[in-house]
Order: structure tokens, then C-alpha cells, then sequence
């Protein structure tokens, strides 16, 4: 009998280009909780990972800062916050190209899986949206309904690979037979564990690697309107999700800002 087979998908600058954590500024700008300065330092920031890539030590800056910017939310309310001001968020941000692909997989049996190191709050729902059948990601500590700042589990690097083969043993994926997708350097163990692994718009060392050992190199370069591909709820904006959201644009400017700084 045949093994089940999967395509598993990094997020950011993979299937939607921007990164998921720096897509926020401009919602919160318009809210008046966020200066017009410090939404174009978010902007700033979510430039710098567009166009040079995020390595180790940036990735981990920007989750020290995430993961204590969150400390002592709500659970239920972010949830409610990320249902509500999505569409606002991801809209248009989806690759048609990734869309396409994730068709392709589907009309060859193979199952959908996205894997990314943010959060789950934010990328399961992303995953629905899609029909994604399964998605792994970051999630954070939670102890009474809130957020403690500490991070439960962190699907970043070696981590993803790790999951992804935990995964396979536990539905059955012959992963020789399984293909994976990313844009960052980060993910070579991800893509390594596969048969199949794809470049997507890569960065610099990731696009060395693939020239190296063969890897196909595939640009996206035409997002659309994710409403455009399946439905989305209705948005309906409230104080609490712009601050929460301005909390997270915050992020992207204290990470801009540290990166900024001669070393």
C-alpha cells in the first residue's frame, strides 16, 4: 500500500510576502495608537526581512522581543483579536504562486502542511483559511488564561525538521516522497529531511546552498487578496485588537532599531 504523502510550506515570504509578526503597522497606525514615526520604523523593519533575509541571530532578537511584549495577554482576547483584524492583516499578502502549488499538491493526494515559527495564534488561523491540514508552529506559555513571556515551543531551524519527522512517524509520510518550500537559510534541516525540497525567493545563503546541492529555485512574485483564493470572516476592528496590534508593531520597530546598531 502506498505511504501518505505531504508538502510542507514555510509561512513568511514563502506563502505570503511579508512576515506575519511586522504585518500590523499600519492597521494600529490608523487606530491612533502608534506615531506616524514609529509606523514607518515598522515599516523599515519589515523591509530589512524582505530584502535581506532574517539569519539566527536576528530570528532570535525578534522572538526575545515578541515573547515579552505578549507577557501577561489574554489568551481569548488575542484569539478573538487575530479572528477579527486578519482579513486586514494577510489581505493581499498571499502568493498566487503558493496557492497554486498548494491546488497542485491537493489534486495529487498529498496533504498540506504549514510549518513556521510564528506564533499559532496567528498561523493556524492562516492555515484554515488555506485548507491547510495541519500546521506547526510557535506557541507560548500559558498559566491561568494569560501569556507568561516564555516560549512552550519554538518550531524555528532544527526544530522544524525535528517535528516534521515526529509528524511523518506518527501519520505515515514517506518523506522521500514529500516535498518542502522555504525562502530562508534557516530552514535548510527543513528542507533537507524531504525528497523534494524547493527554494522560494531565497536569500543569499540559502540560494548558495541550493546552486550547491541542486535544489530547485522557484520566484513568486504576484500576491493576492487572500479573500480573492477563499472566504474570509468580516472584520470588525475594536480598541483591544489595536492594542494588542500596537504592542506588535512595536516589536517590529525595537527589532528594526537593535538591528540598526553597529555591532
Amino acid at each position: 500500500m502506498t505511504r501518505p504523502t505531504a508538502a510542507f510550506f514555510d509561512l513568511d515570504k514563502t506563502i505570503i510576502a511579508k512576515s506575519s509578526t511586522l504585518a500590523f503597522s499600519r492597521e494600529f497606525q490608523a487606530g491612533g495608537l502608534i506615531s506616524r514615526r514609529a509606523m514607518l520604523r515598522s515599516a523599515y523593519a519589515q523591509f530589512v526581512f524582505f530584502t535581506g533575509g532574517a539569519d539566527h541571530d536576528q530570528m532570535d532578537k525578534m522572538r526575545l522581543f515578541m515573547s515579552q511584549l505578549c507577557a501577561g495577554w489574554d489568551v481569548a482576547t488575542v484569539r478573538e483579536i487575530v479572528h477579527d483584524t486578519l482579513n486586514n492583516i494577510v489581505e493581499p499578502l498571499v502568493y498566487a504562486e503558493a496557492v497554486r502549488l498548494m491546488e497542485e499538491h491537493r489534486a495529487e493526494g498529498r496533504d498540506i502542511v504549514i510549518v513556521s515559527a510564528s506564533g499559532a495564534e496567528v498561523v493556524e488561523p492562516i492555515g484554515q483559511m488555506l485548507g491547510a491540514d495541519r500546521v506547526i508552529a510557535t506557541r507560548m506559555e500559558i498559566v491561568e488564561g494569560k501569556y507568561t513571556g516564555n516560549i512552550d515551543y519554538y518550531a524555528y531551524a532544527e526544530e522544524k525538521a525535528r517535528a516534521i519527522e515526529h509528524l511523518s512517524a506518527t501519520v505515515g509520510y514517506d518523506l522521500d516522497e514529500c516535498y518542502a518550500y522555504s525562502d530562508s537559510v534557516t530552514d535548510v534541516h527543513m528542507l533537507e529531511v524531504v525528497g523534494h525540497p524547493f527554494v522560494v525567493n531565497p536569500d543569499r545563503e540559502l540560494r548558495r546552498t541550493a546552486v550547491a546541492r541542486e535544489w530547485p529555485v522557484l520566484s513568486f512574485v504576484r500576491p493576492v487578496a487572500l479573500r480573492s483564493r477563499v472566504p474570509l470572516p468580516p472584520a470588525r476592528p475594536t480598541l483591544a485588537a489595536l492594542a494588542v496590534g500596537g504592542a506588535m508593531a512595536a516589536g517590529g520597530v525595537m527589532w528594526a532599531n537593535r538591528r540598526r546598531r553597529p555591532t
